[in-house]
């Protein structure tokens, strides 16, 4: 209460001097906004805002200052925030107008725009506060205005031309009850209009914005197009054919009445409506003279009837069916009056107005009457349709409503037609009872499927308590689905019953499927944390196999457990497996790497395999078995490295012990190499203990195995009939082997131990089998698929050499035999290891001589030594030659003399069936 007095009298405490007042720095914003943070009162303090308001700040700026300000002064800071607000409000226009804006430039470059559309983007777009008075709003507002002008002007012409098109037809209709001068003297001025009406026409057509007229107006245009058509080109044949009758007396008559009778008149001839014309004239009173008014009293009657006329012709060029009408009558009301004070050319406008006016009406109610019975027709039909192709309820309600809408339409034209409206409506009751029919079908349908709705509403909540307990969430899943299959084909039901039913189903199935959300819960948090744990399986140094594998199974446990959504799980599994798939990658890319790595004894094997393959290419014999023995030099230079070791050992046992160090350093490398690119194990092993163990001394070279061939002694085509039959075994199955000749055993000889000798005395795993040589580590994957290529093609090519070679040598052959020329028979080296020296002198002496004897029986001898068929007409022959060497026992069979049979046939002469013959024998039997 008293601010001067720091301490109480009555206080005990020493008094105290008090501090003097800290100075109060200047606002770092006082410079800015003029000293308003320094000011005394909050007048002053908004009052050198609003100064500094006036300058206009950046918006940077206003914030710095109504931070700063709110909470000193709120209503110095009310002007900030204000400014604020605007610019905000500001930004948000421009967006709006952006957006706005292009959604105008977009209906004014489509073709076709539609006038309701570009008045609800106006209406629209004020509507969402944008700033339709500002540019660029501004503008496009103006385009779409002009936009939709140009279009209802083009509408509003296609309505003036519909009644010039009228207009010029009633003017053709007259002119036919004048005389034909008349119409002749009119004839050019007609088709300037006809051409000028076509003109516009046209030009409405070829408009840029005509795409955009309503769908009603262009139907408009061609129908008054073809109806004006008609009439003048019906009008100008008969001009000139009444122009033709005038000039000729015996050309024929036009076929208007009126221009008939005058130029029956003008030949001579009596017409038709000529006493009838005659009669009435004479009956016909004499035209009484008006007499004379007043000039005030004419000039008044003139302005009114002129006022009458001029309303008339306005609502009759607009073609206002109903307003005409009313013009007219109105007119003839002031005729009766003031007709008898107005001149004879105000009143032949009136009369010609008067009858413009009736052809109107005429012309609207006709074309009135023509939609509705148009309309009878399409009702009654309705009733008519054959058998199966009847309309079905929605579609004859839609229809009938159509029709009722398009009748109401036709009785605004025109006045109504109560005849045509009876049959109308009673054409449209009757086709309604298909309707109601279908309706109550609906309500039947309706109402059995609310029931069936509600029945599986109580069948799901029923199911939902039975299986509250049940731990099946993929039976549980199943049966959701099933029940939402059942919902959604449960049948059409009204939108306002569907309403209702819908929540009541919501319900039913969020309790039913309770359970199962929970569970899926908590697989998904299980899941996630798998997830996890395979990304640490993956970005582990080392990948564990075993624990990957034991996270897949339960992964695969928990996904067969608890069913989730489809794309969810793919989404889940596909982030579980994609860091182990990385880690496999990473672990694939290293042993490709290594492997990709090639030692020296690979790149060795790599250069002979490209060798191997350039030599298949040439196709030279010589060549691919240089190739293929310098790759097999290649393989087998670890056994010569070997070797070498072995060699050095007995010069210098410090230098052999070196020489075994390197190679077991090589070969631990290359196979740890192997290791890694996924070579078999047991290769490995023996490499190290080939590498390890000292190398044997120098031997004599192996003999070559030679491929083991199974040979039976029967009398299968192809098979050798006079080689023996490889022993068996040597006993029946079962008993035991006791070292008799034929076993394989017999040849071991026993151990101490009563066994037999042991491997490493044999010559291999099995007795008739080399010992395994020592061929070090094993190739690396792209050296071993390449060496074994390239021995592939070359046998390929060597044997398709060989069978090339037979071919030639079997070809001259049968040109010596042709030409009986010895020369010309290839040498023993080309005809094959069957043909011995022997036989072939044999063969050069029979071509020598001249032919001489029959080749039948040797041919016949041939063909049985190479078991190949002989022609239909030897066969009889055959058999009897067989018959015969069966009862021959001593003489050889003919397998064994084919040489000497094949040298009396070439004793013979030629022909082309024996040469096929011999042909067919011999290359089966050189090959063989």
């Amino acid at each position: 209460m008293f601010p001067f007095f720091s301490r109480s009298k009555m206080s005990d405490a020493p008094e105290v001097n008090p501090a003097p007042a800290k100075t109060h720095e200047p606002h770092p914003l006082d410079a800015l906004t003029g000293g308003a943070f320094s000011a005394a009162t909050s007048g002053e303090r908004a009052s050198r805002i609003r100064d500094w308001l006036a300058t206009q700040p950046a918006t940077e700026q206003l914030q710095e200052v109504f931070k700063e300000l709110s909470g000193r002064d709120k209503g110095a800071a009310r002007a900030v925030r204000e400014r604020l607000d605007e610019i905000r409000r500001a930004k948000g226009q421009e967006v709006i107008a952006a957006e706005w804006a292009e959604k105008a430039q977009t209906l004014l470059a489509a073709p076709k725009l539609n006038i309701a559309d570009a008045l609800a983007w106006q209406r629209d777009a004020a509507k969402a506060g944008a700033p339709l008075s500002r540019e660029p709003l501004s503008l496009l507002k103006v385009q779409v205005a002009d936009r939709v002008k140009v279009i209802e002007d083009l509408q509003h012409r296609v309505q003036v031309q519909r009644e010039a098109a009228v207009l010029l037809a009633q003017r053709i209709e007259v002119l036919s009850t004048k005389p034909w001068r008349d119409a002749h003297a009119a004839l050019e001025l007609l088709r300037a209009d006809v051409a000028r009406w076509q003109e516009q026409a046209q030009e409405l057509t070829s408009d840029a914005s005509w795409a955009s007229v309503e769908a009603r107006f262009p139907p408009l245009l061609d129908a008054s197009r073809g109806q004006l058509l008609v009439v003048w080109e019906a009008f100008q044949p008969a001009i000139a054919q009444a122009v033709a009758a005038a000039e000729d007396a015996n050309a024929p008559l036009p076929p208007v009445p009126v221009w008939a009778d005058e130029l029956r008149s003008a030949r001579g001839l009596p017409t038709e409506a000529g006493a009838a014309a005659a009669a009435a004239a004479a009956a016909k009173p004499a035209r009484v003279v008006k007499p004379k008014v007043a000039p005030e009293v004419a000039e008044k009657a003139a302005q009114v009837v002129r006022e009458a006329l001029a309303t008339l012709e306005k609502e009759t060029a607009e073609g206002h069916g109903k307003a005409s009408a009313g013009a007219a009558a109105a007119l003839r009301a002031v005729l009766k009056v003031q007709g008898k004070h107005i001149d004879n050319a105000l009143e032949q406008q009136v009369h010609a107005a008067l009858v413009a006016a009736g052809e109107l009406e005429g012309w609207q109610r006709w074309s009135a009457d023509q939609v509705r019975e148009d309309l009878v027709a399409k009702a009654e039909a309705l009733l008519n349709r054959p058998e199966g192709q009847g309309l079905g309820g929605r579609k004859m309600q839609e229809t009938l409503r159509n029709l009722r809408e398009q009748w109401k339409q036709a009785d605004q034209g025109g006045a109504p037609n109560h005849a045509l409206w009876k049959k109308f409506d009673e054409a449209c009751n009757s086709a309604h009872k298909v309707v109601e029919a279908w309706l109550d079908k609906i309500r039947t349908e309706a109402a059995e499927h609310k029931a069936q709705r509600l029945a599986l509403i109580e069948e799901v909540k029923a199911w939902a308590q039975e299986h509250a307990a049940s731990g099946d969430w993929k039976a549980i899943n199943r049966a959701l689905y099933q029940f939402g299959d059942r919902w959604r084909e449960g049948g059409h039901v009204g939108e306002k019953l569907f309403a209702e039913l819908q929540p009541l189903w919501k319900q039913a199935i969020a309790l039913a499927a309770g359970p199962l959300e929970a569970a899926q819960k908590e697989s998904l948090a299980r899941r996630h944390a798998m997830i996890e744990e395979a990304t640490a399986l993956g970005a582990a140094p080392m990948l564990r196999i075993d624990a990957v594998k034991a996270l897949q199974q339960r992964w695969q446990a928990e996904a067969q457990t608890v069913p989730l959504d489809r794309k969810h799980e793919q989404k889940l599994w596909d982030a579980f497996r994609k860091p182990i798939d990385e880690a496999f990658n990473r672990k694939s890319a290293d042993r490709d790497r290594a492997v990709t790595e090639l030692s020296a004894r690979d790149r060795v094997v790599l250069d002979a395999s490209k060798a191997l393959e350039a030599a298949n290419a040439t196709g030279d014999a010589q060549q691919i078995r240089s190739a293929m023995q310098a790759l097999e030099a290649a393989l087998r230079g670890q056994a010569q490295a070997a070797e070498a070791v072995a060699s050095a050992q007995k010069e210098e046992p410090n230098q052999a012990a070196a020489l075994v160090e390197s190679a077991q350093d090589a070969t631990e490398v290359e196979a740890n190499a192997s290791a890694d690119a996924g070579v078999d194990a047991s290769a490995e092993d023996g490499g190290e203990a080939a590498a390890q163990s000292p190398a044997p001394a120098p031997t004599a070279p192996k003999p070559v195995a030679r491929p083991v061939v199974a040979v039976r002694g029967d009398d299968r085509p192809g098979m050798k009939k006079d080689a023996p039959t490889a022993p068996g075994r040597g006993g029946r199955p079962g008993e035991r082997r006791d070292g008799r000749p034929g076993d394989r055993d017999a040849s071991r000889a026993p151990r101490a131990d009563a066994r037999f000798g042991d491997r490493n005395d044999r010559g291999g795993r099995f007795g008739d089998r080399p010992a395994y040589e020592d061929r070090g580590p094993r190739l690396g994957d792209t050296a071993f698929r390449a060496q074994r290529d390239a021995l592939e093609h070359a046998q390929l090519a060597l044997k398709k050499l060989a069978a090339q070679a037979h071919g030639e040598a079997l070809t001259q052959l049968l040109t010596a035999w042709e030409k009986r020329d010895a020369e010309q028979i290839p040498g023993t080296q080309d005809l094959g290891g069957r043909v011995t020296a022997q036989v072939r002198g044999a063969w050069a002496q029979a071509l020598s001589s001249s032919p001489q004897g029959d080749a039948s029986e040797a041919l016949l001898r041939l063909e049985m030594a190479a078991e190949v068929p002989t022609p239909a007409e030897h066969i009889s022959a055959r058999r009897m030659l067989q018959l015969q060497l069966l009862t021959r026992r001593n003489d050889p069979a003919p397998a064994q003399t084919w040489g000497q049979d094949a040298a009396r046939v070439l004793a013979s002469a030629s022909d082309s069936a024996n040469a096929r013959r011999l042909q067919n024998a011999l290359k089966t039997l050189l090959r063989k």
